[in-house]
């Protein structure tokens, strides 16, 4: 059996929710990522700040991305699997969720990401395209 663990990219770096919207873009940039797992003083997951977000809640709104902190874009806790998640279990919560990226956690500690990519790189093409159909169409 295939496992989240098996297909996830380790080393996904937490931005902290006291962190501004700027130094999370240009972390974004810095590391070719397009979304960032956001921790809070407790070291706990507490979402993921996309760079949809930054364009569309913050500098669409008019906000100060210098002085916006990540914790507020941040609405709801992630959807997340556990590194034994079976890679089916892993594909239908992220078609069912409609999100691209999909945090690893490991006793309340983040440990991994999976992304589309990472789908794409290890699931056959029809399951690949099946989630993309799933989660591109309104």
């Amino acid at each position: 059996m295939t496992t989240a663990r098996d297909i996830m990219h380790l080393g996904a770096t937490c931005v902290d929710e006291h962190d501004t919207i700027a130094s999370a873009a240009q972390r974004m940039r810095d590391l070719d990522i397009g979304a960032l797992p956001v921790c809070g003083d407790n070291d706990r997951l507490h979402g993921i700040l996309t760079d949809r977000d930054i364009v569309v809640r913050c500098v669409a709104e008019g906000l100060d991305p210098l002085t916006v902190s990540v914790g507020r874009l941040v609405c709801a806790r992630p959807v997340t699997v556990e590194p034994d998640t079976d890679v089916k279990d892993v594909l239908y919560l992220m078609e069912e969720h409609r999100i691209r990226r999909l945090p690893v956690i490991d006793r309340h500690r983040l440990v991994g990401m999976i992304s589309e990519a990472d789908l794409a790189r290890n699931m056959p093409g029809e399951a690949v395209g099946h989630f993309v159909r799933a989660v591109c169409t309104r």
